[in-house]
């Protein structure tokens, strides 16, 4: 739950009526892995939260005045969370595309979503590191899982391997030089 509290929070809020016709027009890129996790938590926020929220609740109301009732208000909020995550993840999945999990044509391998792509910062000159391009609800930058619509992920895609890409981050310029693409 506090992940997706701070999930959220990382957000500007906004209207469920926008929230509809922007998933509508956009597709939710995930693997299989990821539209299976998407799931369970849905199976979860219905099945498990719904109800040990709606015994909150109730067990609120039964302290009285629920105007100074601090526990029914958070139960209440808690609830209007899991009630629009519900509903965002229900689009998510309507509107799920599967990242294929075939590589790209014997011409040379082209960075896809999906792909795993090994960098080396030649501004920094760190050690390589391997990432995945993920959609943006998979992404995980710990897991080395990037998403397709960050700076670095944008600035790889249709990229093979060799090519050296320049990249302006919140942190600056960078550039990467492509080693390897699987």
């Amino acid at each position: 739950f506090c992940v997706h509290l701070a999930r959220n929070l990382a957000f500007p809020p906004f209207s469920m009526a926008k929230a509809a016709d922007d998933a509508i027009l956009d597709e939710t890129l995930v693997t299989k892995e990821g539209l299976k996790k998407l799931n369970e938590e849905l199976v979860e926020l219905k099945t498990i939260k719904r109800k040990e929220v709606a015994t909150r609740l109730k067990e609120a109301i039964s302290y009285g005045d629920l105007s100074e009732n601090s526990e029914y208000q958070e139960a209440k909020n808690e609830q209007a969370f899991i009630e629009g995550r519900i509903l965002e993840l229900e689009q998510m999945i309507k509107n799920a595309k599967i990242i294929s999990d075939k590589k790209s044509d014997s011409k040379g391998k082209e960075i896809q979503v999906g792909s795993t792509v090994t960098l080396k910062n030649k501004t920094d000159g760190d050690d390589p590191i391997a990432y995945t391009i993920v959609g943006s609800t998979e992404a995980d930058p710990m897991a080395q899982k990037i998403s397709n619509e960050s700076p670095v992920g944008k600035a790889v895609l249709d990229k093979k391997k060799g090519d050296i890409v320049e990249v302006n981050t919140p942190a600056g310029p960078y550039k990467y030089e492509i080693i390897k693409v699987a």
